[in-house]
C-alpha cells in the first residue's frame, strides 16, 4: 500500500511540473509539436504591460507550454484550461499551449510594453473631444494616433505624452525622440483674414509776401533795388496767385510783387484687402505696381557705351498673413499689412531722371484674437505745424509797415490713420452663393449712353440685368 502511494504520488508530482513549468526541449522534442500543431490555429497578438496579466481559457486540457524567453514573458498554469501570461520586463515573446497528442491549443505573440494607461487618461482628461490612441512602440518610443480637432490639440496631445513619458535624460538624448506624432487634423480650418487700412489727411498752406523791384536816381547816382523773400515751409513751393502794382516818375520806378494764397484739403484713404488661407499656411496678396529705380551704370571701354542697370520696386496694397487655429473659434495671426503709393514729396533728380519716393503704411504684428472679432492692430494721429518768416533785416520788425518787406509761410498738417483686422473662419459654399462684382451689370445702348449719358443699362436694381442670377445686396465695396 505504501508503495502504491509513493508511486501515485511521484506521479502527480511528474504531471504538475509538466503544467506549471517550462519544460527542457531536446531538437527532437522540439520538432515533434511544429508537425503535429496544424496551421489553422493562428497567432493572437496580445499587448501587456511590465507587472501586467493576461486570462487564457483554452477550450480544451493543456499537457505543455513553450514559452520563447520566460525572462520576457511568463505563463502560470492554474489548471488545465486556465492560464496566466505575466509580463515581467519590456520585450517579445512567444507562449504557445499543446495538449496530450502534441496538438497546438492556443499561440500568443505577446508584446510587453509600458504601461500607458497613465498617458491615455492624462490624454482623455485633457482633451475629451478628441479620438487619440496611444500605443507602445519599441522598447521605449510611443506612437500617438487618432483625430484631433485642430492642430493645437494635436500638439497639447504631444506635450502630454512627453511630460509623462519617463525616458532617461541622457537616453533620450542618445537615441532621439520617443514620441511618433500621428495624429491626424480633422478638417484644417480656413481663416478669412479681413484687413481695413483707413487714413484722412488735413492740409491748410498760407501763404503771404511782398517783393519790391525798382531804381531810383539822381543826377548821376543811381539806385537800384530787388528783394525777394521765399517762402520757405513748404518745400520751396510758392505761390501762383499774385499781382503787381508800380510806379514809376521819369527814370525813376518801383514794383511790388505781392504773393498770396491759402489753401486747405483733405485727403481719404481707404484699403481694404482679403485673403483666405489654410491654419497654419502663409498667404501673400498684393494688388499694386511696380516702377523702375536705377541701380547703377556699366560701360563697355571698346564701343563706348553704357548702359543702366534697373532695379523694380513693388507698391500698393499688400497683405501676408499666417493664421494658426488654437481652438474653436480662437486663433494667432501674424499679419504684414502695407499700403503704399508714389509721391513726388521728397523725389530724387540723378542724371536727368525723376525717381519718386514711397509714402508707406505698414504693419507687422502678431496677435490672438476670436473669429468675427476686430482689433485695432495699429494706429497713428500726427499733427505737424510748420511756419517760416522771411524778409529783409530790420524792416520786417516794424509793426504793420514791416509786412512790406517779409513773406510768411504757414503749414499745418494733420494725418489719422487706423489698421482693423478681422478673421474668419470659414468654410467653402456653393458657387451658386457667391456674388461677383460684375453680377447685375449690363452695357447700355447707344442712343442710352449718347443721350442719357448712361454707362451701364441699370442702376440699382436687383436681379433685372441678368434673371438667370440674381444680385444680393450692394455693389461692389462703395460705401459713400
Amino acid at each position: 500500500m505504501t508503495n502504491k502511494l509513493a508511486a501515485w504520488t511521484i506521479a502527480a508530482s511528474a504531471a504538475f511540473l509538466a503544467l506549471t513549468a517550462t519544460p527542457s526541449i531536446t531538437p527532437a522534442q522540439a520538432r515533434e509539436p511544429t508537425m503535429k500543431m496544424g496551421s489553422n490555429v493562428p497567432l493572437r497578438e496580445v499587448a501587456l504591460g511590465v507587472g501586467k496579466s493576461f486570462v487564457v481559457d483554452l477550450p480544451r486540457d493543456a499537457k505543455d507550454v513553450l514559452v520563447s524567453d520566460p525572462t520576457i514573458a511568463n505563463a502560470v498554469v492554474r489548471t488545465a484550461r486556465r492560464a496566466y501570461i505575466i509580463g515581467v520586463k519590456l520585450g517579445q515573446a512567444n507562449v504557445f499551449f499543446f495538449d496530450s497528442e502534441g496538438r497546438q491549443i492556443a499561440g500568443f505573440d505577446v508584446a510587453v510594453k509600458r504601461d500607458l494607461n497613465g498617458i491615455r487618461m492624462a490624454i482623455r482628461h485633457a482633451i475629451p473631444h478628441a479620438d487619440i490612441r496611444v500605443e507602445g512602440l519599441g522598447a521605449n518610443g510611443i506612437i500617438l494616433t487618432g483625430v484631433a480637432n485642430n492642430p493645437a490639440e494635436a500638439q497639447q496631445a504631444y506635450d502630454i505624452a512627453s511630460r509623462l513619458l519617463d525616458v532617461p535624460t541622457a537616453q533620450t538624448a542618445a537615441e532621439g525622440s520617443k514620441i511618433v506624432n500621428a495624429i491626424t487634423v480633422r478638417g484644417r480650418d480656413q481663416v478669412m483674414l479681413k484687413v481695413t487700412v483707413a487714413e484722412v489727411q488735413r492740409d491748410i498752406v498760407k501763404q503771404l509776401g511782398v517783393n519790391f523791384n525798382g531804381s531810383l536816381g539822381y543826377g548821376n547816382t543811381v539806385l537800384n533795388f530787388n528783394t525777394e523773400n521765399p517762402f520757405s515751409a513748404n518745400n520751396g513751393a510758392i505761390s501762383s496767385t499774385s499781382f503787381s502794382p508800380g510806379w514809376k516818375s521819369g527814370t525813376n520806378s518801383i514794383s511790388a510783387t505781392i504773393q498770396a494764397m491759402e489753401r486747405a484739403g483733405v485727403m481719404r484713404t481707404l484699403a481694404e484687402p482679403n485673403l483666405t488661407a489654410i491654419s497654419g499656411e502663409n498667404a501673400n496678396f498684393l494688388v499694386g505696381g511696380e516702377f523702375p529705380i536705377p541701380t547703377g551704370r556699366t560701360c563697355d571701354p571698346g564701343t563706348g557705351s553704357c548702359q543702366t542697370t534697373i532695379t523694380f520696386k513693388k507698391f500698393g496694397i499688400s497683405l501676408s498673413f499666417t493664421p494658426v487655429v488654437l481652438s474653436e473659434g480662437r486663433m494667432s495671426l501674424k499679419v504684414n499689412t502695407e499700403v503704399s503709393e508714389l509721391s513726388s514729396e521728397g523725389a530724387l533728380v540723378q542724371a536727368g531722371i525723376s525717381i519718386p519716393s514711397i509714402r508707406v503704411r505698414r504693419a507687422d504684428t502678431t496677435v490672438e484674437i476670436p473669429s468675427g472679432g476686430a482689433l485695432a492692430m495699429a494706429g497713428l494721429i500726427q499733427e505737424q505745424t510748420k511756419q517760416a518768416i522771411n524778409g529783409l533785416p530790420g524792416l520786417m520788425q516794424v509793426p504793420i509797415l514791416g509786412t512790406l518787406f517779409k513773406s510768411r509761410d504757414y503749414v499745418n498738417r494733420q494725418s489719422e490713420l487706423v489698421i482693423i483686422v478681422t478673421p474668419y473662419i470659414v468654410r467653402a459654399v456653393a458657387p451658386k452663393d457667391i456674388s461677383r462684382p460684375d453680377d447685375g451689370f449690363v452695357d447700355s445702348s447707344d442712343p442710352t449712353a449718347i443721350l442719357l449719358g448712361k454707362f451701364n443699362k441699370i442702376y440699382g436694381v436687383a436681379g433685372s440685368a441678368n434673371p438667370r442670377k440674381p444680385y444680393r445686396g450692394q455693389y461692389g465695396y462703395i460705401l459713400d
